[in-house]
């Protein structure tokens, strides 16, 4: 420490509860401690004084003293007046030790909360570390599940694309299945409209009727191949053939048909 520094620096009260720069009144001890006028006043107004650093007894005369931090010119100047020479550096050296104790007693104390501190920030970054390594991981895992969702949606999107593609698909031959039944109904309405009942059979003089094959569509219905194929789905052969054959009347062996007015 420089001389500057060395004037500047205040002592640091003793008591560890003070830890106050000291300025006015302090007081003194032979252990080499120093404490402010309010923690010395009520520390060594008991007996025995007992010192609060180092908890040491104090029970000389001068063991303990209060003394003025910043005195007067007139006590500079007489303080050590008379004394030889040997006795004023004695005395010079003494308080010079004194103030080096309490400045590398300060420098250890700073040191040791230097260290401490640096401990508790080293535990304090491992514990950030591990906190960073596991949201870490969390955050990964999220981003691994966004990308699983999104490849989700998309096989999604991707389904709902060929579904809707199907439903047009279907839809469009939903429409055309409906515009033949239409054409089919239309045309059936017009045969009946104009043909009327006489439609189904023919009647020849011979009596016997004359039969439409059941795998033949009816001339009002025709409407090509696939008008044929939806009408023979719908009319199966036998009971096609039961709706429109009849049988002819048996005939007595040696009548003649008569025919009447």
């Amino acid at each position: 420490m420089s001389a500057m520094s060395m004037y500047d620096y205040s002592l640091i009260c003793n008591f560890p509860k003070c830890r106050g720069r000291l300025s006015g009144f302090a007081w003194v001890t032979a252990c080499s401690h120093i404490f402010c006028d309010r923690h010395g006043s009520g520390e060594f107004s008991r007996t025995p004084a007992i010192c609060p650093a180092c908890s040491s007894a104090l029970s000389g005369k001068l063991d303990i003293v209060r003394t003025e931090l910043a005195p007067s010119e007139q006590y500079k100047a007489m303080v050590l007046v008379g004394l030889r020479p040997e006795t004023v550096l004695d005395i010079s050296h003494r308080a010079l030790a004194f103030w080096t104790y309490q400045v590398n007693q300060e420098r250890l104390l700073m040191e040791y909360s230097l260290s401490r501190a640096e401990v508790q920030v080293g535990q304090m970054e491992k514990v950030m570390a591990q906190q960073n390594q596991s949201k870490e991981h969390e955050l990964n895992a999220m981003r691994e599940e966004i990308a699983s969702l999104n490849k989700r949606l998309e096989e999604y999107k991707r389904k709902y694309s060929e579904v809707s593609e199907l439903l047009v698909k279907r839809n469009r031959q939903y429409q055309k299945l409906q515009g033949l039944f239409e054409t089919l109904r239309l045309r059936t309405m017009e045969a009946s409209d104009k043909d009327g009942p006489n439609q189904a059979a023919h009647v020849f003089p011979s009596g016997i009727i004359r039969q439409r094959s059941p795998h033949t569509t009816p001339p009002f219905l025709a409407v090509g191949p696939e008008g044929d194929k939806l009408f023979h789905s719908v009319l199966e052969p036998e009971s096609f053939k039961s709706f429109f054959q009849f049988s002819s009347p048996p005939r007595e062996k040696g009548h003649s048909f008569i025919k009447k007015n």
